[in-house]
Formats: structure tokens, sequence, C-alpha cells
């Protein structure tokens, strides 16, 4: 099984990075809105404890459109420059096959942003079987998705930069 224990994702060098003038945006569902209203302050939590003062969320009806919004976002002109997005969501088991159907359309559109933007892309989204699923990984036994997806942020945006010297 998959578990934060497993990983180095909470090392981070403090001293050699600088995320102070870094853009992340958070783009978030309206679904589930209590679990995602947790992912989102993990979030925030990790990003302002690291420094980073620009913090933009968009929200979205559903994860389905997250990679619509993000791409749309990375393209204008009309915006600071993000260095990094993190898609947040929780997609919950159903009686029918629209679980699956969400969550292969969301991972793939984020895949594709990966694959095409120059800025990473996130994937802070939950896909559970339930809601108790759902709370064990905002801060319970699974440990806190927001604030690990905000981890991988800043960790994909210090290796940005590192290839752009």
């Amino acid at each position: 099984m998959a578990h934060v224990t497993n990983s180095n994702l909470y090392s981070i060098d403090a001293g050699t990075h600088d995320f102070s003038g870094a853009c992340v945006v958070l783009v978030r569902t309206e679904w589930n809105a209590s679990i995602v209203d947790e992912l989102e302050q993990g979030a925030r939590k990790v990003l302002e404890q690291y420094g980073v003062k620009l913090v933009e969320t968009i929200a979205v009806p559903g994860a389905v459109e997250i990679p619509f919004a993000i791409r749309t976002r990375f393209q204008s002109s009309s915006f600071l420059k993000a260095d990094a997005f993190v898609a947040l969501g929780c997609v919950i088991r159903g009686d029918t096959p629209h679980f699956d159907y969400v969550c292969q359309s969301v991972t793939d559109g984020i895949t594709q942003l990966n694959l095409n933007l120059t800025a990473p892309v996130i994937m802070g989204i939950l896909t559970v079987e339930n809601q108790q699923q759902a709370e064990e990984r905002i801060g319970g036994r699974h440990g806190h998705k927001g604030e690990e997806a905000a981890l991988t942020a800043l960790k994909m945006i210090a290796l940005n930069r590192y290839f752009n010297k």
C-alpha cells in the first residue's frame, strides 16, 4: 500500500530553495466540498510554510472540468504566470460506472497537461470508495493529501527551475 512513510516527500531542504516569488494555482472542485476544503487548507498551509505568497484558487463544478481550467489559466495573458498547478478534488464511488469515467478522464487530462505545459500539474484528487476513505486522507491514518500535493508542487517548481537555469 502506498503510504507517505514509504517516501521522502516531506524532506525539503528549505535553505536551498526560495519559493517567495512562486505562483501556485489551486484548481478545486465544488463536489464533496467539506473534503476539498480540507485539501485546500492543507495545501495552503504548506505553501505558506515554505514562503509561497502568490496562491490563487479557481473553483470548477467537477473533476472533469479541472484540466480545462488549468489549460485556459495557463494560456491566459491576463494573469501572472503560474509556476505550478495543483488539482484538488474528491471523487467518491457511487452505484454507477460514472466514477470510473470521471477518474479516467481527469487522470488523462492531467497527464496530457504535464506533457504539454511548461508548468507542472499536480494530482491532488482523491479517488476513493467512500467518505471514510476520504476522511482518512485529510489528516487521518493516510496522511494529508492536500499537504502532500503542495509539497510535490514545491519540489517540481525547484526541479523546473533547475532545468531552466
